[in-house]
């Protein structure tokens, strides 16, 4: 970013207050956001996670001014999002984006620039996304890595703020994800502000400094992956059940979830030493294994498949391919 002064430069940059959408006609309404209070600081990178259907895209809509909620206030960098975007203070790469055909990149890049009122250089924003070495190839015939680093100097041609990436990384390979992402990084060292959606857990567990999980509309978790792991029973105990059942191993305790699988027994507990204890007093420390619990634990945990809903009043049981006891 080039330091210009901006009003209205203080404050979060991003503010969702009491936030709900709702679609459909009546008596057959989906609230896909409900109810939704977020901050997001500057200089924040920032993952969203969710099941399809979560509610993500929605309010990745709503931030950008494409939709309008029902009721509650969305503001960008201390305006309303239409204002923001105008000004250039935030950019976005959706995942509804199709190479334009016979156009350079760095053409497309130009044209992008100047139709916003104090754009980066379009060198700057070449070398900032590292698409200097292909910026005179025709977009149409990039690869997908390449194509996808265009879009994103495209989204910071404006010079803002902050970036919204949806899927940024989604049909890439390892390489083309580990280039794109240092791309990011590169932005985010300049102190610009990062909320990005991904299905790739590790991503999020990675690269961003707090991970925010939505589902059924709603955030159900937000902070770091170490932390959203912890919340829902920190440790995981794997053991072969030796004739135990999944309630038995349910009511001991720290216990919180249990699952069966392969003639195994996966608990996750919020007291891991306690778990452990337990089980040898009774003896079932059979192939015994000790670890913690992952972002993808939480995720699978905090997030309910679309025909089931959530139980979280007590420990649960799970057998594979079956619903939980």
């Amino acid at each position: 970013m080039t330091g210009k002064t901006r009003i209205e430069d203080r404050g979060p940059a991003v503010v969702f207050t009491g936030v709900v959408k709702t679609y459909g006609r009546a008596g057959r309404t989906v609230r896909a956001v409900d109810g939704v209070d977020l901050i997001v600081e500057r200089g924040e990178t920032v993952a969203l996670l969710g099941r399809n259907g979560a509610g993500k895209s929605t309010a990745i809509g709503l931030l950008l001014g494409l939709d309008t909620p029902d009721s509650g206030t969305v503001r960008l960098l201390g305006r309303s999002p239409e204002r923001a975007v105008r000004a250039g203070l935030a950019g976005a790469m959706l995942q509804d984006g199709r190479p334009i055909p016979r156009v350079t990149a760095r053409e497309l890049v130009r044209f992008v620039a100047s139709l916003h009122p104090h754009p980066l250089p379009v060198a700057e924003t070449l070398g900032l996304a590292g698409v200097t070495a292909y910026a005179d190839r025709r977009v149409d015939k990039l690869s997908g890595g390449q194509a996808q680093r265009v879009r994103f100097a495209v989204a910071l041609a404006g010079d803002p703020e902050l970036v919204v990436l949806d899927e940024p990384t989604a049909a890439l390979d390892v390489e083309a994800r580990r280039s794109l992402w240092e791309s990011v990084g590169k932005f985010a060292e300049r102190g610009g502000t990062v909320l990005f959606s991904t299905h790739q857990l590790e991503e999020a567990d990675r690269y961003a400094d707090r991970v925010v999980v939505m589902d059924r509309g709603r955030i159900v978790a937000d902070g770091s992956g170490e932390e959203i792991g912890r919340s829902v029973g920190g440790g995981l105990v794997s053991l072969d059940p030796a004739g135990l059942t999944g309630l038995e191993l349910a009511s001991l305790p720290g216990v919180v979830h249990v699952e069966m699988a392969d003639g195994r027994a996966q608990l996750r507990t919020d007291d891991s030493d306690a778990t452990v204890v337990a089980l040898a007093a009774i003896g079932a420390v059979r192939d015994l294994r000790v670890g913690r619990a992952t972002l993808e634990d939480a995720f699978l945990s905090l997030t309910a498949p679309p025909d089931r809903e959530a139980d979280t009043a007590a420990p649960t049981v799970t057998r594979v391919g079956q619903e939980a006891v």
